[in-house]
């Protein structure tokens, strides 16, 4: 069965967003500083990318207008907005849960959760998160969009991994066996 992973920055407060949905405060200690980054790494391991429309708005109006940034995935827009799908780019209206069940029994390579709150919320509430690659940043922002929710009972992990790169901390999790 195909891995769903949580691949997201957050602050060291635990927002993913500012108040205002932004996410101009992620970076580290020094900008312009060269580190090791381990994204061009793990994107080559995705074939899926599930994300709400708040997230793909910001990509497609902010962060990336020009290009799309997951040419080589399918990525899996969850939205109650009547779009047409593309070539590479689904929107859904369909509970995150499901959209993830189905994929996960699909043949393919790993299942990335992108994000927003409305999508790794109810994945993580439904135990259905693999592995958590978080990336802290040094800033608290005191308010904003939260990446933990409060769930119905505990999950446990087993840390695989740490980094630090220029003050960012890579912390990989991956669900304990029962």
């Amino acid at each position: 069965m195909r891995k769903v992973t949580l691949y997201i920055a957050v602050s060291l407060d635990g927002y993913i967003a500012d108040s205002a949905g932004g996410v101009e405060w992620i970076a580290g200690h020094e900008e312009g500083v060269e580190a090791p980054d381990t994204y061009p790494g793990f994107i080559k391991t995705v074939d899926a990318v599930i994300l709400g429309w708040n997230t793909y708005h910001q990509v497609v109006t902010e962060l990336s207008p020009d290009q799309w940034p997951y040419p080589e995935q399918t990525s899996y827009v969850v939205t109650h907005r009547p779009l047409p799908s593309t070539g590479s780019i689904k929107f859904l209206a369909e509970d995150p849960c499901e959209i993830v069940r189905k994929l996960k029994k699909a043949p393919g390579r790993v299942i990335w959760v992108c994000g927003g709150a409305g999508v790794i919320h109810p994945l993580i509430r439904a135990g259905l998160i693999d592995e958590y690659r978080i990336s802290v940043i040094p800033t608290l922002l005191g308010s904003g969009i939260r990446l933990w929710c409060e769930t119905d009972s505990e999950i446990k992990l087993e840390l695989l991994h740490t980094r630090s790169l220029n003050g960012i901390i890579e912390l990989t999790y991956t669900r304990r066996s029962l």
